[in-house]
């Protein structure tokens, strides 16, 4: 990795970005993956690169449905690889999840790429999706296969950075999904059941925490919670949330105002 000053004013914006490119000469991450990556961070300026309360409600009802599932299990693709493998682990053992990578550019390097990464943290952590033999009814690409006793048999999924046309159909099969995306207005972001607006790298720590503050609660706490979630509202408060600091971000004024010296 290109080495970043911790002085420099954009230096963890700049450090994500680097594990993206690393990510990528791994084999882990597709170059579209950097596209993405991108577009994900312009959501993050809008925000204000901070978990903002609709994501903090969202992480709290997904964390309670994951405690509440019977066979839940969190999706891996390369840039989860990249941005949060240690995070990931971490978060599927919290959660008591399987892992599944999956991959809308699939190669069997990345796969293994992707699980080398894995083992990193964990040599013993078990890793589904190396040899999937199933697939997800009206996907017709790579991202169709599915794990026999992973994401197939599955009643909640977390499929971070997700592609939309899988989101909805893992929805049609009548899968509890669960997504982070930055972006509120994604395919994504809209089909899934509870929708994390918010910085991966910001989410799974905090998700991380979250379990481990919930998981003694009764399942009847747990089922209101879930219950009383609205993921629709959750995205328009995040809208607003977006209007509104940009709205005050112009009265207050966003340029230079003095001269540099």
């Amino acid at each position: 990795m290109v080495k970043i000053p911790k002085s420099h004013p954009r230096y963890w914006s700049l450090y994500y970005r680097e594990k993206i490119i690393e990510g990528m000469e791994k084999g882990m991450t597709a170059k579209a993956g950097l596209i993405a990556h991108g577009r994900g961070e312009a959501f993050d300026y809008l925000i204000g690169e901070k978990t903002i309360e609709p994501a903090e409600r969202a992480m709290m009802a997904a964390v309670a449905k994951f405690l509440l599932a019977k066979h839940p299990v969190i999706s891996v693709n390369g840039n989860v690889a990249a941005l949060v493998p240690k995070e990931t682990i971490e978060l599927a053992k919290a959660l008591n999840a399987k892992l599944e990578i999956n991959l809308f550019y699939r190669t069997e390097e990345r796969v293994r790429a992707i699980e080398r990464e894995l083992r990193k943290y964990d040599p013993n952590i078990e890793i589904l999706g190396i040899n999937p033999t199933k697939r997800i009814p009206g996907l017709e690409h790579e991202r169709g296969k599915a794990d026999e006793n992973g994401i197939w048999k599955a009643d909640v999924v977390l499929v971070p950075l997700e592609d939309g046309d899988r989101t909805e159909a893992l929805v049609r099969m009548g899968k509890f999904v669960v997504t982070v995306d930055l972006n509120p207005l994604s395919r994504s972001a809209r089909m899934a059941d509870i929708t994390i607006v918010d910085n991966i790298v910001r989410a799974y720590p905090r998700m991380i925490e979250l379990a481990e503050e919930m998981r003694n609660l009764p399942r009847e706490e747990l089922e209101r919670i879930v219950n009383s979630y609205d993921n629709g509202k959750t995205l328009s408060d995040v809208l607003l949330h977006i209007r509104n600091r940009l709205t005050k971000l112009a009265e207050e004024g966003i340029w230079r105002r003095k001269r540099l010296d």
